[in-house]
């Protein structure tokens, strides 16, 4: 977790989206509602389907759904998945470095964790302690408090429109060339 990237929000972000999703849906849709790219979101999922925070399902009515229940997928999940399991602080051990060592330390100053990187080891477990407690649901909860109903039906029909014109090509023959 060395430092958490846009790759994490835009994980969170698009997994709330499929929180009260009744259907499957597509990177593309889920960039598509946020303004971000559909590349970039779609290099994100594969990370969370094999790390079980998602489901997928191919072809035409294809797409993502949370694979468990919203209350058991805790943001240090998605973290975990998107960044891997890497620490906060990397420490060099620079405390062996002094000039007046000359290259040779002695062992009073390298003996023991660091001082310096005992704090950040003390950060980095509080910080994975509050978003193991974080969860999909919970924050989708304050989200829904927030939001008027009116959001919430455009929003359904946004899905349900694109999802429709999706699984509307099922069938039909493809166009080969220009128009």
């Amino acid at each position: 977790m060395a430092h958490l990237t846009t790759s994490v929000e835009y994980a969170l972000h698009g997994l709330l989206w499929l929180v009260d999703s009744d259907v499957a849906l597509s990177t593309r849709e889920i960039a598509e509602v946020q303004g971000i790219s559909p590349s970039f979101l779609a290099k994100i999922f594969p990370r969370l389907e094999k790390a079980g925070i998602v489901s997928a399902s191919e072809g035409v009515r294809g797409g993502y759904r949370l694979a468990r229940a919203a209350d058991q997928i805790s943001f240090l999940d998605v973290v975990n998945a998107v960044e891997g399991d890497k620490p906060l602080f990397d420490c060099q051990e620079v405390r062996g470095r002094c000039a007046l060592f000359g290259g040779n330390p002695p062992p009073w100053a390298i003996s023991g964790t660091c001082a310096i990187h005992a704090v950040m080891i003390q950060a980095e477990k509080a910080m994975r302690d509050v978003l193991a407690t974080q969860t999909l649901a919970a924050v989708s909860q304050r989200f829904s408090r927030k939001i008027p109903a009116t959001y919430m039906a455009d929003l359904r029909e946004w899905f349900g429109d694109r999802h429709d014109r999706r699984t509307s090509r099922i069938g039909r023959p493809r166009r080969e060339g220009p128009s």
